[in-house]
């Protein structure tokens, strides 16, 4: 049986019929494929899904473009017509920007910007909408036919060298990392913003410059804590740190290594580890362990910092005190370095020389109790109790330190007892200032928080001796 059937579309062909009862009716199964080219066949038996070519290039090699745009069609979410497959030559679908700065390493959209991050610098480039100049130097930015518009360069020699991976994004600002410039970078409303200089610029300059074609540099934003997570990882050796923007510096170390950090709501997450301790993590959840990434065991937290009175004075710090949690521990405090001559002439040479004190153990650890032989830390059950390392006094954490033995006596000084044979030595340490890390310890409420609100030292001035 034969039918006339009347076709909507300019050079289609009825692809596919699945109701054959009534060839004039139900058009809801029929399937109608619209010809791409002019010169398409009507009544053509077959059809391929490929991409066709409609002009001929002389040059068919592969060409890799490392410093250019391309665009294509769009997809309209209202008729479901996709197009982000079809690349137009007949169009100007490219856009370059200038290739002494080194291919284009991430593009990220921004409401009608487009930003640019090459190798050695970063660009807006304008979409659907162009900058006209005035004879003062502004910019007029007016709409135009074009989709992707003038490039406009921001200030300063950064880029992102090699290493998208560490970007990360907050409202509008934007962090990345360079690592042939030893920067780390900020970029936001007021332009790029070197944030590796906030009291941390040698120690990335001498990180980074270790950094090679290996190296990851991951970054991340911790919405929880409105950070951004960098980790810097070297062959041998790697660094996790954050950027806190209330403080405007570099805040804290952590022991874990990410693969891939990110936030979704107010939630930070990270993937990483090894083994059975591998996979997703949510940090800051409320049934983990303080301390512990990946499922691992739980890594001891610590802070370092420096007690610097009168700058100018020699002292003796005699003791050590805290307002904190029960758990802290005092692992290390020293003097300042001190080059010491070689008491014989001419025989060349230096050394250097620092007072050290003796570990000052927690409260709990450094517990001990009245039996034969004493019981200690955990074990102690005896009374009455002792406390070798810190005490409590005036509801504070307070111990005094002790000069360890191994420490060298220089010349001229008043000799203390440097035998343990023979006792403990001398109580404090000589120095101009004294550096001291705080650590949790193995014993104390394992996993749970720990807070650490001040921290001080007794002293007294010496006039030379």
């Amino acid at each position: 049986m034969a039918t006339t059937l009347g076709i909507q579309y300019y050079n289609s062909f009825w692809l596919k019929k699945t109701d054959f009862t009534d060839l004039t009716a139900n058009f809801s199964k029929d399937w109608f494929l619209e010809e791409a080219r002019i010169k398409g066949g009507f009544n053509n038996v077959g059809v391929g899904n490929g991409s066709r070519a409609y002009t001929t290039l002389k040059d068919d090699s592969q060409r890799v473009l490392p410093s250019s745009i391309i665009y294509s069609g769009i997809y309209n979410s209202r008729t479901a017509v996709n197009q982000t497959n079809v690349f137009s030559v007949a169009e100007d679908i490219t856009k370059a920007v200038n290739p002494d700065h080194g291919g284009i390493q991430k593009l990220y959209a921004e409401n009608t910007d487009l930003t640019i991050f090459q190798e050695s610098k970063v660009s807006k480039a304008l979409i659907d909408k162009d900058a006209i100049y005035t004879a003062q130097g502004g910019a007029l930015t007016t709409s135009g036919s074009l989709v992707i518009g003038q490039i406009q360069a921001y200030a300063g020699e950064y880029g992102m060298s090699q290493n998208p991976e560490s970007f990360a994004i907050y409202g509008y600002r934007k962090y990345f990392a360079d690592k042939d410039r030893s920067a780390i970078l900020r970029l936001s409303q007021d332009g790029i913003t070197e944030i590796s200089s906030y009291g941390m610029k040698d120690w990335f300059r001498d990180t980074l410059g270790q950094s090679n074609s290996n190296s990851l540099i991951v970054g991340g934003w911790d919405i929880h804590n409105k950070n951004y997570t960098l980790s810097i990882q070297n062959p041998g050796a790697s660094y996790t740190l954050v950027y806190d923007e209330s403080a405007q510096g570099w805040v804290s170390f952590h022991s874990y290594t990410p693969e891939f950090a990110f936030s979704l709501k107010s939630t930070y997450f990270s993937t990483g580890g090894t083994g059975t301790g591998s996979g997703l993590w949510q940090h800051y959840a409320q049934t983990a362990q303080r301390g512990s990434y990946y499922g691992n065991s739980v890594t001891p937290s610590n802070i370092t910092f420096i007690f610097n009175p009168s700058p100018s004075n020699q002292k003796v710090f005699q003791t050590l005190s805290y307002e904190g949690s029960n758990g802290w521990e005092a692992s290390y405090m020293n003097s300042d370095l001190q080059g010491v001559q070689n008491q014989i002439p001419g025989s060349g040479g230096s050394s250097t020389y620092s007072d050290r004190a003796e570990k000052v153990l927690s409260y709990l650890e450094g517990s001990y109790d009245s039996a034969s032989p004493a019981n200690t830390g955990t074990a102690a059950s005896q009374f009455p109790i002792y406390h070798a390392g810190f005490n409590i006094k005036e509801n504070k954490y307070v111990a005094a330190l002790k000069r360890t033995y191994k420490t060298e006596s220089t010349p001229g000084q008043v000799i203390i007892n440097l035998n343990p044979n023979l006792g403990q030595p001398t109580s404090g340490i000589k120095g101009y200032f004294t550096t001291v890390t705080m650590k949790t310890d193995t014993s104390t409420d394992i996993g749970n928080a720990k807070e650490l609100f001040v921290v001080s030292s007794e002293y007294k001035p010496l006039n030379g001796y």
